[in-house]
């Protein structure tokens, strides 16, 4: 990539964060779940109206939001950051860490996938 294009995909970065680089909380992880909690989009930038819009379908990863956008997953934590902060989305980490799964559950699984076959 070489030319405008290049200095299209450095800037564009910038501009989506209002030059920030960093978010104003830091409770996100690749996993942390997003959901819509407004569904009010008036004054948002055009990026925060697309999160919005995917967040109303149900949560989301921060992975995910970031995939949809293209965009870097620093700069969709910034995004993000600042839709929590004006209330718009909620997060919620991904479900409790359990421990391995029971022998009877693993059993039960294997039980009804051979009743498949």
């Amino acid at each position: 990539m070489s030319g405008p294009r290049r200095e299209r995909a450095l800037v564009r970065p910038h501009v989506v964060t209002g030059g920030r680089a960093r978010p104003t909380r830091n409770i996100f992880d690749l996993v942390t779940l997003v959901m819509a909690a407004r569904s009010e989009v008036a004054g948002l930038s055009p990026e925060k109206r697309r999160v919005m819009e995917l967040c109303r379908g149900g949560a989301l990863s921060v992975a995910e939001v970031a995939g949809h956008l293209s965009l870097p997953v620093s700069v969709t934590k910034v995004l993000l950051s600042d839709l929590v902060d004006s209330g718009h989305i909620v997060t919620r980490v991904g479900g409790p860490d359990t421990g391995p799964p029971s022998t009877r559950l693993l059993q039960e699984v294997l039980d009804g996938l051979r009743a498949r076959l």
